[in-house]
């Protein structure tokens, strides 16, 4: 009996909790997820672009190339409407500036919100997801997740590597982000729950391996 193909694909980032995402979107297809570190691969990208679905297909390109193989890339920021032009989604990460540290960077953010009550503390999820192979493009999507208020205190203890979803709370869950369940993740029409559906539908019914 023939055994399938199992056909690698690189996880484009080295943030271990984004990786666990994105294994979680390849879930019950047949790839085998193979991480930077683990190839010894590495890639330069300015992560500059107008909007996170170009951000995520210039990550996904240029590690596509560098590896030489499949890869998936993706790039988000916290929408926050009542900051106005003041933030932007895409500098969640750098919005205050650099060498700063996730603990610092939640300081920051608190710091900006202090003047906001109620639906002014609401934000948004934004996400991109791009998949490449060898240096060129063959999907991407970006897409708003679900919405949440921001916390009004620091939370205590460590901070995981997505500092932000540590101050965004679910107040009809009781939960902050990074405490939801897959359950309560899918209840919420959460990012990463439409980009499953999104991912599955391209690589079961549009992707065509490569004959290379």
């Amino acid at each position: 009996m023939n055994t399938p193909s199992v056909t690698p694909i690189l996880l484009a980032t080295g943030n271990s909790d984004k990786q666990q995402a994105f294994r979680s979107l390849l879930s019950g297809l047949s790839f085998s997820p193979v991480t930077p570190a683990s190839l010894g691969v590495s890639a330069s990208t300015l992560e500059d672009g107008d909007t996170h679905e170009a951000i995520a297909i210039e990550k996904a390109v240029a590690w596509s190339g560098a590896a030489s193989m499949l890869a998936i890339a993706s790039d988000g920021g916290l929408i926050i409407p009542s900051l106005g032009p003041s933030w932007q989604s895409r500098h969640t990460r750098r919005f205050a500036g650099p060498g700063m540290s996730d603990s610092q960077r939640v300081d920051g953010l608190l710091e900006l919100m202090q003047p906001f009550t109620g639906a002014d503390r609401n934000a948004s999820w934004a996400e991109a997801v791009a998949i490449a192979y060898k240096g060129r493009l063959l999907a991407s999507w970006e897409l708003l997740g679900a919405t949440g208020e921001l916390a009004k205190t620091k939370p205590t203890g460590l901070i995981p590597e997505f500092w932000v979803f540590t101050i965004w709370n679910f107040p009809q869950l009781g939960k902050t982000y990074n405490e939801l369940t897959p359950e309560e993740l899918l209840s919420l029409n959460d990012h990463w729950s439409q980009f499953g559906r999104l991912v599955r539908r391209f690589f079961e019914s549009i992707y065509v391996p490569p004959l290379d």
